[in-house]
């Protein structure tokens, strides 16, 4: 079950974190994983993983904000299969302490970005279907403290994966979205080291506890529930989105 043999698949941000776990797991059961991704050391460690575990993978330096990089990748590929839309950045503050600056700069990695990879891959999937999987947040469903900017960006990660899924639905092209609570990645380390250097375990561990089920998710468990949306098995899944967040959004109260 969830074979991805003979498939293509775009992840953008695939060179660490959960777009890395997504890279390798896709690549394991037998995808051909082009990641797209703007750190160019990230992306060349995930190649390096992916091919050592006997996986097929190639790197893409790419900023999704820029449509004219985006359209270019896709060019230079065949059939695509599958878009993961990862790539994305944070910000923490409220209306107030945002910026036009930071609600800008996260306007165009996390919304333009990922309407330039949707765009470019219905073109490459119109013909034949496919599937793709946006990685929305907890922020898109319920109101998280300094959160203005980051929310607004996840919340219209859900409004498009809704839109594309109705227009293409003749097409048999299909797009869901994930929503994690927070997830283990090297990106929480370098946060706490940098916003609470010598209370980076008094802070990890604060923030695990938010999670109703006592932790923080781990990448891996992300990539699996990718695979099964992406796969033939999810076949009849489409403009659905799944929280995976220990909880997070049904259970604190």
């Amino acid at each position: 079950m969830f074979t991805l043999t003979g498939k293509t698949a775009v992840v953008t941000g695939g060179g660490s974190g959960i777009g890395k776990a997504i890279s390798q797991v896709f690549a394991r059961q037998g995808a051909e994983v082009h990641i797209l991704e703007l750190q160019e050391e990230n992306a060349r460690e995930a190649i390096a993983a992916i091919e050592a575990a006997g996986g097929k993978a190639v790197a893409h330096s790419c900023d999704v904000s820029q449509q004219e990089q985006v359209r270019a990748v896709f060019a230079r590929l065949g059939q695509v299969h599958i878009l993961v839309n990862n790539a994305g950045v944070a910000h923490i503050g409220n209306v107030e302490t945002t910026t036009g600056q930071d609600l800008d700069r996260i306007y165009q990695v996390n919304v333009k970005g990922a309407f330039h990879c949707l765009q470019a891959a219905v073109e490459k999937m119109k013909g034949q279907g496919g599937a793709i999987l946006n990685l929305a947040s907890i922020a898109a469903h319920v109101g998280l403290l300094d959160r203005f900017a980051y929310s607004m960006s996840k919340g219209a990660i859900h409004a498009m994966t809704l839109s594309v899924a109705k227009d293409y639905l003749a097409h048999k092209i299909r797009c869901n979205s994930i929503s994690p609570a927070r997830v283990h990645t090297p990106f929480v380390d370098g946060f706490l080291a940098k916003s609470y250097p010598g209370q980076e375990e008094e802070m990890f561990e604060k923030l695990s506890k938010t999670q109703p089920i006592g932790r923080m998710g781990k990448p891996e468990e992300v990539a699996a529930l990718a695979l099964f949306l992406c796969s033939d098995e999810a076949g009849f899944i489409t403009g659905c989105d799944y929280p995976i967040d220990g909880g997070f959004i049904t259970l604190n109260n």
